[in-house]
């Protein structure tokens, strides 16, 4: 039976989720390995969206607009990928890089995707102690309160 829940407008399977709530999903983090050997001066000056500096960071970061997302490729022929709000979006574009690379002449395969990271969020509708959870929860979580931000932030992990 599907209700008026708490995040706006979409309908809330009350079965699925009995209190209302329905986190969003924020980003997914996931890694491909390429399986080559990758000249990043060559991909940086052949391929489009694609920046390389390495004095700066050791890999190149090319950024597609569908969907929106970001990937680091190492000269290894490791990627990571980032910013999918889901799985098979992060998959879709780690496909998609490692297309573009294949089409810059490298013969990259797609081996071990895997998804590294879930940031979802979600509004609970009240405040939350995060030094209360982290004290209550020591074994699973962690608190870092960036004063200068005035963004607490919580790691919860399971």
């Amino acid at each position: 039976m599907a209700e008026q829940g708490l995040e706006g407008s979409q309908p809330v399977d009350l079965q699925k989720h009995p209190s209302g709530i329905v986190p969003t999903l924020q980003n997914i983090v996931s890694t491909v390995n390429l399986d080559c050997k990758l000249d990043l001066k060559t991909i940086a000056l052949q391929a489009r969206n694609a920046e390389y500096n390495p004095k700066r960071f050791a890999a190149v970061i090319m950024r597609i607009r569908e969907p929106k997302t970001t990937a680091l490729i190492f000269a290894s022929g490791k990627m990571v990928c980032t910013g999918a709000k889901s799985e098979a979006q992060s998959k879709l574009a780690a496909r998609k890089y490692a297309r573009i690379i294949q089409k810059l002449g490298f013969p990259a395969k797609f081996k071990d995707f895997k998804i590294q990271n879930i940031v979802g969020s979600c509004d609970v509708k009240f405040p939350i102690r995060l030094e209360g959870l982290a004290y209550s929860h020591g074994a699973f979580s962690s608190v870092s309160l960036y004063a200068h931000m005035y963004v607490p932030t919580s790691r919860f992990s399971w």
